[in-house]
This record gives structure tokens, sequence and C-alpha cells, in this order.
């Protein structure tokens, strides 16, 4: 009989340096992740349990009451606006001002680059320094011209007055700046003509630097609280950052305010951008990177 030699397999060595980039970008997520867990476990409990004891590590009962009362539940005077009433508008005005700042957006990059107009240059550095005068500069003239506009309390007046935008423009620039000429001048021997050019083939090239800034201008137009708290005084109108910003006002007299469904209400409005982002992720990267070539 032979004897089996047994060959001593070497071990690897530890990288230590990747063990403790892991161990931070864990501790890093955990710590993103305590203020949702926090908010999570208080719509779980009653609102005079979370006003005496805070933010606690027992998962209560009461989620779906919660989850119910945050969609269905009316509150102020007409009852109008419910949970999923503010959900719905908080979704046109996410929309509208992402296709609105696309569309605009767009257009003006496509005349910038491809109408070789004679003052070109300047009139994007016009608009470009229009990022200069932020929403709360020019606030009150906006206000003013949607009220003479009769735009107020209206979808046309929450979403049309702020869509112009100097960012969307920049970036479709750049991206249009970087088709090759020798496109431009195939499409114009085939006889298309500069709509044709701009829908056929410009749109579908320009797909993913859509996704991109769809992705951008959704969150902006989400997240916006000063701009629909001016120009809507409806009830029936209210976006869900301002409704969630009701209900925790509400401290003066015998009322409670309503943590567990206003942090259900919070908890809702994190799922569109969020899911907006996952299903475009891939997408916006590949636009952001080809904006520089």
């Amino acid at each position: 009989m032979t004897e089996t030699t047994h060959i001593p397999v070497a071990k690897r060595p530890v990288k230590w340096g990747r063990v403790m980039d892991h161990s931070i970008l864990i501790l890093g997520s955990l710590f993103m992740l305590v203020p949702l867990l926090m908010v999570l476990q208080t719509t779980t409990t009653t609102d005079l349990e979370t006003i005496k004891n805070g933010p606690e590590f027992v998962i209560g009962d009461r989620f779906d009451d919660n989850f119910m009362a945050a969609m269905f539940k009316a509150s102020g005077f007409s009852g109008e606006n419910t949970g999923l009433r503010m959900l719905i508008n908080s979704l046109i005005l996410g929309i509208g001002f992402a296709i609105g700042k696309i569309v605009i957006g767009m257009m003006a990059a496509y005349a910038l680059v491809y109408f070789r107009l004679r003052f070109a240059t300047l009139a994007f550095w016009l608009i470009f320094t229009t990022l200069l005068l932020p929403l709360e500069v020019r606030i009150l003239p906006s206000y003013e011209i949607a009220q003479q506009l009769g735009l107020l309390n209206t979808y046309t007046g929450l979403i049309v007055p702020l869509i112009a935008s100097a960012t969307a423009t920049f970036f479709f620039r750049q991206f249009f700046r970087s088709v090759p000429e020798e496109l431009v001048e195939a499409a114009r021997i085939d006889g298309a003509g500069p709509v044709k050019f701009f829908i056929d083939i410009l749109m579908p090239l320009s797909q993913t630097m859509i996704a991109a800034m769809f992705i951008i201008m959704f969150v902006y137009g989400w997240n916006q609280y000063l701009w629909p708290t001016m120009v809507t005084t409806e009830e029936g109108m209210y976006t869900l950052v301002r409704g969630i910003k009701q209900l925790t006002q509400d401290l003066e007299g015998t009322n409670i305010p309503e943590y567990g469904r206003a942090n259900m209400l919070a908890l809702i409005a994190i799922l569109p951008p969020v899911l907006v982002v996952i299903i475009f992720q891939s997408w916006f990267v590949k636009g952001l990177t080809e904006s520089d070539k």
C-alpha cells in the first residue's frame, strides 16, 4: 500500500483593509437606517405611547390602524385631504414636474446646439445663471403671476411656473454636443427635417439621459413644500409633504399630535422616490456618464 501524502494548503492572508472597508460601510448603512426604523416603530404604537415613552424597541399592534387612518382618514374641515388624495396630488406634481422640465430642457438644448443661433452661447449662460436664483428668491413674483393668471389651487399652478430648468438644459446640451456630426449630416441627406431628426433620432438616443433627469426632477418635485404651500389653500390640493407637516403641527389645546398617522404617511412618501431610483438606477448612472463624452 502506498501512503498518501497530504500537501498543506496555504491559508489566504486576511485582507484587513477590505474587512475594515466593509465594516465601515455596514456601520454607515445601519446608522442611516436607524431613523427609518424609529419612524417604523412609532407607526405600530398609539400616539399616547409615543408621547409618553418616545421611540422604543417594542413593536406594537397598531400598524394596520395607522395605515388605514393615514390613507383614508380625512383631517381638516373639508374632509377631502385623505392620505390617498395627497398621494395622488404628490404623484401628479412629481411626474408633471419631471416631464415638464425634461421637455423644456430638451427643446432649449436642441435649439442651442443645432440651430446655430447667433447668441447661442450668451443665451446658454443666461439660462445657466438662473441656477443662482433659487425658488425662495423669486417666489413672490412667481406667486403674484400665478394669482393674476388664476392658477391658484390648480395642478397647472403647481407645475407650470417652475418647469423651466437650467439643470436639464445643461445636461441635454452636453449630451447633444456628444452626438457625432456625421449623424446629423446623414439625417439631412435622408431628408429628415429638424422635427423628424429630433423625434426619430435624438429622443431615442437620449433615453438614458431622460431617465437620469426624470429621477432628479421627480424627487425634486415630490419633495416640494414651499411652493405648494403658497399656491394651494384648498385642502383637496394638499400634497403629502404638506399634509404630514399639518398633522404634526397640532400641538395646542387638548389635541394629541397624530405621530402614528404622520409617520405612516412619511413612510408612504418615501416609497415612490425609492422605486423610481431603483427602476432607473442603471440608466441614471449611464446617462450622467454619457453626458461627459
